[in-house]
């Protein structure tokens, strides 16, 4: 387990960068081909809370790019819905009163900024509505078989702080909630770049949450613990780690999928790439990840991510690769 003073490597994003999105810049019509119309359509969760955090950061305002950029050039089948924010209480499933009142309050300030946020009083309701996202997500794929959330800074949140841009732990909160819906047993899939150590901590006392994580950096890096297994990789064996993750997960039965898709592992983020993992291989990793959850009539559930503006990756840049998710959750229905 990281201390929780450990942080990300810093940057800046202006509060209202100006957003041009360019088809052009996209794979995904050469990965995820046009399909038939259908009237069945994945419910995606956002709304403007997501980014109304005073602290301006790739994490706090890429929700509002993608969904700027779904009303731009729509994908067919994406249904846009705003979801209910969760309460203070129901945050407490898996935080601490004291963590949970730091961050509503700003005191004592290191607690309420421990992910790496300048606090503002607008902190707690974007974090609300956004992890509110995640558990409308989960409950609507247990319904719908796939559904998910432009939401992100999740996997690093624990029980007392928070850690590497993620103020609460919606992941864990939304696979609470759907045991509480009925679900049996929720795996929750991590392919963001960064280890989700977050979340291997909240969930390691209940056996009917798994977590598998696939990470090229060893930020927040974690023990395995008997129902988390984290697993290192470079850019060659990338998907190919991966595929052989997922297979040895058939051994098991589960209700529902929360998937971190994150795409930080892109060979030019500046918070988490690495070489060999291009745009097309993260569309390929996509369409893996929901054909497998398709075949196996597993729900799924996604959520953004990690993915940073910086250095080579401009918004456009960002953006089209967090649609390559979207694009690939439409095509699940439609197979």
């Amino acid at each position: 387990m990281q201390h929780p003073t450990q942080r990300h490597p810093s940057e800046s994003v202006r509060p209202n960068a100006s957003f041009c999105y360019d088809p052009a810049q996209v794979v995904e019509m050469f990965f995820f081909p046009e399909k038939p119309q259908t009237n069945r359509m994945p419910t995606i969760y956002y709304s403007p809370s997501y980014v109304a955090a005073e602290h301006a950061f790739s994490t706090t305002r890429k929700a509002g790019w993608v969904a700027d950029s779904l009303q731009q050039s729509p994908i067919e089948g994406i249904l846009i819905q705003p979801p209910e924010p969760l309460t203070c209480r129901q945050l407490l499933t898996v935080h601490s009163n004291e963590y949970v009142q730091a961050v509503a309050t700003g005191i004592p300030r290191s607690r309420a900024s421990s992910q790496g946020f300048e606090w503002g009083p607008q902190l707690l309701p974007a974090v609300l509505a956004s992890n509110g996202g995640v558990v409308a997500a989960a409950l609507q794929a247990l319904k719908a078989g796939v559904s998910g959330s432009l939401s992100s800074g999740l996997h690093h949140a624990h029980r007392n702080w928070g850690l590497g841009f993620c103020t609460f732990n919606g992941l864990a909160i939304a696979a609470h909630r759907a045991l509480e819906a009925g679900a049996e047993s929720v795996l929750i899939l991590d392919l963001d770049a960064h280890c989700g150590g977050g979340t291997a901590a909240i969930i390691q006392s209940e056996p009917r949450i798994k977590q598998v994580d696939v990470s090229v950096c060893e930020f927040d890096e974690y023990a395995d613990t008997i129902n988390s297994t984290l697993t290192m990789v470079d850019g060659v064996k990338y998907l190919a780690t991966i595929e052989r993750v997922l297979a040895q997960c058939e051994t098991q039965t589960f209700d529902l999928c929360l998937y971190n898709a994150g795409m930080d592992p892109f060979k030019d983020d500046v918070q988490g790439g690495v070489a060999g993992v291009t745009m097309p291989v993260l569309a390929r990793r996509e369409a893996l990840v929901f054909d497998w959850c398709r075949r196996r009539h597993l729900p799924v559930a996604f959520v953004l991510a990690g993915g940073y503006v910086g250095g080579n990756v401009d918004v456009p840049t960002l953006v089209a690769l967090h649609r390559l998710t979207l694009q690939a959750a439409a095509g699940f229905l439609m197979a």
